[in-house]
């Protein structure tokens, strides 16, 4: 959740770092800081967004070819100046940036205070760093040493970087259940990030920590990689898969509607290769060596959190129909908690945007301990859950900046759907005639979504009606009650108006309660089979003086004389409805949130990848 940016070299480290900063603002964060080692360690933090560090550094001494930074979201501690991060050691000659929690710090902090340590902040990091600093003083080792140390007495989750006074030109790095990567620099220089945003720039070699491993990192010399059980490493380095250019607005006013607008591509690109309507073959070559597992699994599982668990959910209905196979969708963060019944013929599908989800990347483990299959489903290579799973398959959305995730859904539900159809087709549990027209409607659908975007001056029109409602309802049936789940999220967290998503036959159940002419319904009403069933909920709520927006299909006439807002939407198969439908329910999200002066991308009290519990 956190971010992290270092830097060694022969360069002014302030300005790749506070510019790596702004690079992880999507991440979120609450406050922010810099440390710079140059005779002396010279530390700088401030509650609040990169901005107020600017200004507050502003005219101070910012030199020093080595540093580190960090944004922070709070764990332990109020968002302060004080708990704001870097932490220094008591003597102040020892400087960390930390994601992450450290579980058993009150012990630790308790007995280093009868060390005569003192502390500063309320952090479980600040322990880390002293902590660090007594072993290096008690047993006379070198900092790289009492790094190691240090991590064998720590439980819990890290990612830190180590800066020191007495090792000016080094830098010292660890991971466990938090990402890291180190960058390597053409002019004897090295970067070090939570994520390959704010290093892209600079370098395209990198190498992705594994968990419990040391990286050190000294201007003019080569990577060293150990573990904290003291045995080396030789670095893997890969190649960069990422473009500056995905990391700019490029004329949109935010990160979040460009994202929208690049779903067109991003869906083609998660299809590329994998899809050929001329021979109707559909192949995804990351999971080839297990699909005969999934086609004789007893049951799938699928576990995720937030979006991509509303992606799972349309996951479940496309496989449960196409290759009839039970499936559950779980969430991780209850998944792992539980004791839940696995074996060997069942297959686990992780999904996660970022792939560094923490109880994703839990529940992954438990069901590793179990004997199951586990297949990941991410956007970022090199990531933990693809370094975590028997196999897996990249979605290749392309950076997502926006908190808000939106190409990251469509995405997803695409490559979902890629291999219900692979798996239907292994099965023979399809006939030809419904496979050809699934496969040809999804070549169609980058195009759909371009004629589903068209709608964004009508949905703006219906968002300034709405802005200033307290309160919505997402009704959906079948495929479109996960895309009600959706839309409702995309509101709640952009506009922070409070939204509900529900199957549109359980609102007898509870909700239509609370319809009044206040209170806006949303309903999604595109899929044939339910149709009337759909025009029948949209009278309930007429009658009791709601109003409804209604997602349509093109040319729509029954629904359209009933409700009071339609937008429209093209027409494809059923099982593809949640991609073309959840366009318009992005665009009034944005358009709600930016008439209500909200900060589109970065919504208060959200990160974009959550990295701890």
């Amino acid at each position: 959740m956190c971010g992290i940016v270092g830097y060694v070299g022969n360069k002014q480290a302030y300005p790749i770092l506070i510019n790596g900063l702004h690079r992880l603002e999507y991440r979120g964060y609450d406050s922010a800081g810099i440390t710079l080692v140059n005779h002396g360690v010279k530390q700088y933090k401030q509650k609040g967004k990169v901005s107020v560090l600017e200004e507050y550094v502003s005219g101070k001494d910012i030199s020093g070819q080595t540093g580190i930074a960090h944004t922070r979201w709070a764990t332990h501690g109020e968002p302060t100046d004080e708990n704001a991060h870097p932490h220094s050691s008591y003597s102040k000659g020892l400087s960390i940036v930390h994601n992450g929690i450290i579980e058993n710090y009150s012990p630790l902090k308790k007995e280093l205070i009868n060390r005569g340590y003192d502390f500063q902040s309320d952090t479980d990091s600040e322990v880390l760093i002293n902590l660090i600093e007594d072993i290096q003083n008690k047993e006379k080792v070198d900092l790289t040493e009492a790094v190691r140390v240090a991590l064998n007495n720590v439980v819990g989750a890290y990612a830190i970087v180590v800066a020191s006074e007495e090792y000016p030109d080094m830098l010292i790095a660890a991971r466990k259940g938090s990402p890291l990567v180190v960058g390597i620099g053409k002019d004897d220089d090295f970067f070090l990030a939570s994520d390959a945003t704010p290093i892209v720039e600079h370098t395209k070699q990198v190498v992705y920590l594994e968990d419990e491993e040391i990286a050190i990192v000294k201007k003019g010399e080569d990577l060293q990689i150990k573990t904290i059980r003291n045995k080396s490493k030789t670095p893997y380095v890969q190649e960069l898969e990422m473009n500056l250019s995905a990391l700019e607005k490029q004329g949109y006013d935010h990160f979040m509607l460009k994202e929208i607008y690049e779903q067109p591509q991003s869906i083609l690109d998660s299809m590329r290769g994998r899809l050929n309507p001329e021979n109707w073959q559909v192949r995804l070559g990351g999971i080839l060596d297990y699909e005969q597992k999934m086609v004789n699994a007893k049951r799938i599982i699928i576990i995720a959190c937030g979006t991509s668990w509303h992606a799972s959910l349309v996951g479940e209905y496309i496989f449960e129909e196409l290759a009839r196979v039970p499936v559950e969708v779980e969430y991780a963060s209850e998944f792992r908690y539980r004791d839940p019944i696995l074996g060997e013929e069942d297959v686990v599908i992780a999904i996660s945007q970022s792939g560094e989800t923490a109880d994703t990347l839990a529940a992954i483990e438990l069901a590793r301990s179990k004997g199951a299959t586990i297949l990941g489903i991410c956007n970022v290579v090199g990531s933990s859950i693809a370094r975590g799973t028997h196999a897996g398959t990249y979605t290749h959305a392309g950076p997502e900046i926006g908190v808000a995730s939106t190409k990251a859904f469509t995405a997803q539900v695409t490559v979902l759907s890629l291999m219900a159809l692979r798996i239907a087709k292994l099965k023979g549990s399809i006939n030809a005639s419904n496979y050809q027209q699934i496969v040809q409607e999804m070549y169609n659908i980058p195009k759909k979504i371009e004629q589903a975007l068209q709608s964004n001056d009508i949905v703006k029109e219906i968002a300034q009606k709405f802005q200033d409602s307290r309160n919505f309802l997402y009704l959906g049936r079948g495929y479109n009650f996960p895309v009600a789940l959706e839309g409702a999220l995309k509101l709640k967290e952009i506009s922070y108006i409070h939204a509900e998503g529900y199957p549109a036959a359980e609102m007898k159940h509870g909700p239509i309660a609370l319809i009044d002419e206040e209170m806006p319904t949303v309903v999604i009403g595109t899929n044939k089979s339910i149709y009337d069933k759909v025009i029948s909920n949209i009278r309930e709520i007429k009658a009791r003086k709601g109003v409804i927006i209604a997602v349509v299909p093109q040319g729509d006439t029954a629904i359209t004389e009933i409700a009071d807002y339609t937008i429209e939407v093209p027409s494809t198969h059923k099982v593809l409805d949640p991609l073309v439908n959840t366009i318009p329910l992005q665009l009034l999200a944005y358009h709600i949130a930016l008439l209500r002066g909200c900060d589109v991308d970065k919504p208060r009290n959200l990160a974009k990848s959550v990295t701890v519990e």
